[in-house]
This record gives structure tokens, C-alpha cells and sequence, in this order.
């Protein structure tokens, strides 16, 4: 494991918790440029500016209104109104869309909803995740449910699949780093039509349920992705890693997918070029597009990902 990963990317996770961290980087005016590269904005107008852009360049957008960890059932109604204005602004620009493949998504997370909440925390998420979802079906847009660390998997897939018995485009993501995916890829490839997002993962997780090396973690994606591809249902390729990106043709080919049955996703403000790329040569390309005041830990993650991200926040506190 290189010294980005052993030292550096659980340093910045760590601060990404930090209340304390929170509050020094939100006041620092050097900031705003650094979030504006990986955040579309603050207001629901900079999302759908960002998503026109976008769309006029040929590629598809899910939208992430960010915000995790609601302390409260107020917190969580909050969100879910945030996410019912977003589908109605969608619709009501056009945006949305029927057909095979929904241009347009959101992402939400379950702990936004109030997974978290100590008393009925995944019967209040499922509820409020069911809203989202009947407006999102009123509208034309798909919904995908984001993972987030492993102490929630179980109970976020299985909302899920509660969910999808009505709603069955309902998606989910799945972490590649940790070790009981592979599974539940088997299982999701043979659940009829099911929508996986599968991503690396973005959270300082344990050796004893991640991988923690970045080698094995893209051998864990690539076998995922492998069973994913083989069966049943919709695969969302969510990285921006050339190794992986490389073999999805020959997965293809090997799986009979055309260009409807799987589709790239990638990061607001990360690898703009090859997803241009990508677009261009007529591949189907998302584009993951977060907004909100709740930016921290989601510009955390993004920050810890990559040395090149990192980078490029120090170049701005530095002025280069």
C-alpha cells in the first residue's frame, strides 16, 4: 500500500468527522473555489444549471442533494422536501424522462433520511425513501441509494429490496473494498432487472471487512463487476479507474451488453476529459452531480480519494 493510502487518506477521513475540522475549513474563503470543483453549488438552481450543461454535452446526471447523519425526524422530513422540489424542478424543466434508461436519477443517502435515528431509524428511511421514490416515479426519474459505511449495508439493502418489490428500478450502491460484496453482486445479478452502482468505496473501513489495498480492491471490483455484467440486471460502473474502464468493452462483448445494458458513472469535477471521451465515442456516460451547504464530508471523501484531488487543494491554499 502506497504512503497515500497507509498515512494520508485515513488522516483525511478522520478530519472529515471532525466538528472541529468542519468549522476551520468551511471559514477558510480558499475553500469555495476548491468545492466548486467537485460541488455544483449550494442553491437548486446551480444543480440545474450544472445538469443542463451536462445533458447538451451527451451525458446523463444523477443528483445527490447532500446531507448524512440526520440527529433528527425533522432533519430527515427536511430532506425528503429538499428531494421533492428537486424531481418537480427536474420535471418541470424537461429533464425528466421516460424510456429504457432514465437520463436523469437522483442519489440519496439513508442515513439523510433517518437511518440513523436511534428509535424506528429504518422504518422512518424506508417511509421517507418510498416518497422519494413515488414522486420520482410521477416525474421520470430514476432514484439510487448510496452506500455509506459498512455498519449500514444490511440495513440499507434491505430497504432496498423491500422497496423494489413496487419500485422495481429502485437502485443501490455497492462497495468493491469490502468483503462481502462479491455476495451480494451474486445475489443482486439474479434479482431481475436490479440497478447496481458499483463503486470502490470512499469510507476508512476495517481490514477485517474491507480490503485496504488498492490492488486488491480493484481485484475485488473487477470480479464484481464480472458477475455483475454476467447477470440480470443493470450494471452502473462507477469508477474512474483506467484498469477498470479498460475492460469493460471486453466484458461487454463477453456478455452480449450493448450500449443499454450498463452504463459509465462518474464524479462531478473528476476526469472531465475521459468523460467527455467516453460520451463522444457513444458510450452511456452519468455524471454523479452533488449540491447543498452540507459539502464537508463529501468534499473529504473526494479529497482522500485520489493524490491528484488532494493536490489540488493544497495548490489553492497556496495560491497556485
Amino acid at each position: 500500500m502506497s504512503a497515500f493510502g497507509r498515512l494520508v487518506r485515513p488522516a483525511i477521513l478522520s478530519a472529515g468527522r471532525s466538528e472541529r475540522m468542519r468549522t476551520a475549513v468551511e471559514r477558510l474563503l480558499v475553500t469555495r473555489s476548491v468545492v466548486r470543483r467537485f460541488v455544483a453549488g449550494e442553491a437548486l438552481t446551480d444543480a440545474l444549471n450544472a445538469v443542463d450543461l451536462l445533458r447538451d454535452s451527451g451525458r446523463m446526471v444523477s443528483v445527490d442533494y447532500l446531507g448524512e447523519n440526520v440527529a433528527d425526524a425533522g432533519g430527515a422530513t427536511a430532506t425528503v422536501e429538499a428531494y421533492l422540489r428537486l424531481l418537480d424542478a427536474l420535471a418541470h424543466r424537461g429533464e425528466a424522462e421516460g424510456g429504457a434508461v432514465r437520463q436523469v436519477e437522483v442519489s440519496v443517502k439513508l442515513s439523510a433520511l433517518g437511518q440513523a435515528l436511534p428509535r424506528d431509524g429504518d422504518k422512518i428511511a424506508l417511509e421517507n425513501l418510498h416518497a422519494i421514490c413515488e414522486r420520482a416515479h410521477r416525474t421520470g426519474v430514476w432514484v439510487t441509494v448510496d452506500a455509506e459505511d459498512h455498519t449500514t449495508t444490511d440495513s440499507t439493502l434491505s430497504v432496498v429490496t423491500d422497496l423494489r418489490t413496487e419500485f422495481g428500478w429502485l437502485g443501490v450502491a455497492v462497495q468493491a473494498y469490502l468483503r462481502r460484496s462479491l455476495g451480494d453482486c451474486e445475489q443482486f445479478a439474479r434479482a431481475g432487472g436490479a440497478r447496481i452502482r458499483l463503486c470502490k468505496g470512499a469510507y476508512d473501513e476495517p481490514a477485517a471487512v474491507a480490503y485496504r489495498d488498492r490492488d486488491e480492491v480493484t481485484d475485488s471490483y473487477l470480479r464484481c463487476l464480472r458477475v455483475l455484467m454476467a447477470g440480470d440486471g443493470y450494471p452502473m460502473i462507477a469508477s474512474h479507474d483506467p484498469a477498470v474502464i479498460a475492460a469493460v468493452p471486453r466484458l461487454a462483448a463477453e456478455t452480449g451488453r450493448g450500449a443499454d445494458g450498463f452504463e459509465y458513472q462518474m464524479l462531478y469535477g473528476v476526469r472531465d476529459a475521459e468523460q467527455r471521451r467516453l460520451a463522444g465515442a457513444g458510450e452511456p456516460v452519468r455524471v454523479y452531480v452533488p449540491f447543498g451547504t452540507q459539502w464537508y464530508g463529501y468534499l473529504m471523501r473526494r479529497l482522500a480519494e485520489r493524490p491528484a484531488n488532494l493536490a489540488f487543494f493544497l495548490r489553492a491554499l497556496l495560491g497556485g
